[in-house]
């Protein structure tokens, strides 16, 4: 489908409006202007008047075709006009009502909290619910997920930070996903070495923090799966951590164990005594033929003989995350899988919507979008919603991505007092976030200006290894980005 853009720079924004209602479709842009159009098309265009400018929307769909025109005033949002237009558009014509509207962001919960400061509570509720058409149902969830975030936010100084390291291998990769990680059965000899320049890397990051006197907020290990590490090299990083950075004011120290079927005694062991006070495991599902589907080699058993191990091994802060609207899975397998989830009474549920990344094995074999599973998607959604807050579970943070099954979202959700205050941080974009290994994107924040700038590591653990020299020379922007800065 051709989407053509006349006069005007909403590309991005128009082509994401239209992923939504055709996510399977390939969208090309142009401005190449010619007398016919190629059908299927999307044709939107922005006329300069003297004192108002017209936004016109026209679209050709199997068939079907509709067009609108708005004028909008000088101080009016012709974007969001354009963006409206075209929505009412497309939902007559596909019959599909996107539940989050015209937003295609990642992160719609910093906007309503943006929209919050500037004009009141009422006023972003009825921003989010007439101007954006976002449904009562994630208006509402917008506004507690709001709530629970800003009393995490507010933690945060001037001067605070969080770590992240990242260890960028897995036992397989699941066929949904799209990070950069390298399976341990092939890249075995590369892990020792990871390890060791992963130390190092830790070892100058904290003396960059310390020189510039930041405060260690939170510190999150994720992957991949750090537990395809084993039991002597995660004591070694996580011991590296403890050593090299003041953990003074760390509120919380997480690492992903993530994969039932890497999760051993020794390995909790080592991870809870190096003080580590919050661990993740993933089942994704308790449903063993969806596993099997998905690629991930465990068992529903596994998992829960996983968590019942950490229990007794002292963890009393363990995530669990799910993800809603996995191939083949039907709504009563998804109920069947919380349900017990919750019985295992964890601290804090994620509940993910399946994305359907690219790069991902999943999207590769051919899989795409559906009507019906986006709809049974968003039933899985909304039970969620009530067993959750029927256990005593509340939404701390939200975020969204692309492809998204149904254009639905991530929510966190936790007992009181048992958030994963990185994961605040992180999605709201609080404060500087230091990260170490490959693949992970330090991101600075100059809090007065609201501003971040990254700097990237080498993707690949074999990258990261050849070109640490490199590597170590890019993180001096640190130092210099705070001078300038702060």
């Amino acid at each position: 489908m051709k989407i053509y853009i006349k006069n005007h720079n909403y590309h991005y924004e128009i082509e994401n409006l239209t992923r939504i209602f055709f996510p399977n479709d390939k969208l090309e842009v142009t401005r190449e202007q010619t007398e016919l159009l190629e059908i299927p098309y999307i044709y939107t265009e922005l006329s300069q008047g003297e004192s108002e400018n017209k936004v016109s929307v026209s679209v050709c769909i199997d068939g079907e075709t509709a067009s609108a025109e708005k004028l909008v005033s000088g101080n009016e949002d012709a974007e969001l006009t354009m963006a409206l237009a075209l929505f009412e558009i497309l939902k007559g014509i596909t019959n599909i009502n996107p539940p989050w509207g015209v937003l295609t962001g990642v992160r719609p919960i910093k906007l309503f909290r943006r929209l919050a400061k500037d004009g009141g509570l009422n006023s972003a509720k009825e921003t989010f619910l007439n101007n954006f058409k976002v449904s009562q149902e994630k208006t509402d969830l917008s506004v507690e997920t709001e709530q629970n975030e800003s009393k995490i936010i507010a933690l945060s100084r001037p001067e605070s930070f969080s770590l992240y390291i990242s260890v960028p291998f897995c036992p397989s990769r699941c066929s949904y996903c799209s990070f950069v990680s390298a399976s341990v059965e092939r890249t075995k000899h590369l892990v020792q070495p990871y390890v060791d320049l992963l130390c190092r890397e830790i070892e100058l990051t904290a003396g960059y923090a310390k020189k510039l006197g930041l405060r260690l907020e939170s510190v999150y290990m994720g992957g991949g799966t750090p537990t395809t590490l084993n039991a002597q090299q995660l004591d070694r990083v996580l011991n590296t951590v403890k050593a090299s950075f003041d953990m003074t004011h760390c509120r919380e120290f997480t690492v992903e164990a993530g994969r039932p079927d890497t999760i051993t005694r020794d390995k909790l062991a080592a991870i809870i005594g190096c003080g580590v006070d919050r661990i993740s495991i993933n089942p994704q599902t308790l449903n063993d033929e969806i596993l099997k589907i998905i690629g991930r080699r465990h068992t529903a058993e596994q998992t829960l003989d996983a968590f019942t191990l950490a229990r007794k091994l002292g963890f009393n802060h363990i995530n669990m995350d799910l993800i809603a609207g996995l191939p083949n899975e039907s709504y009563n397998s998804f109920v069947a899988t919380l349900d017990k989830i919750t019985e295992l009474d964890p601290e804090s549920v994620t509940i993910h919507t399946l994305s359907m990344k690219r790069s991902s094995n999943l999207t590769q074999s051919g899989k795409e979008l559906y009507a019906d599973e986006a709809a049974a998607t968003a039933k899985m959604l909304s039970y969620a919603n009530k067993k959750l807050h029927d256990n005593g579970y509340f939404p701390y943070y939200l975020y969204r991505q692309s492809r998204m099954v149904g254009n639905l979202e991530n929510t966190g959700w936790s007992k009181r007092g048992k958030e994963g205050i990185y994961n605040v941080f992180v999605m709201d974009e609080t404060h500087t976030i230091l990260a170490c290994g490959a693949g992970a994107v330090s991101k600075l924040k100059d809090s007065k200006k609201d501003y971040l700038e990254r700097i990237f590591n080498f993707k690949y653990p074999y990258e990261y290894i050849g070109r640490f020299d490199e590597l170590v020379k890019r993180k001096e922007r640190i130092e210099s980005f705070y001078a300038e800065y702060h």
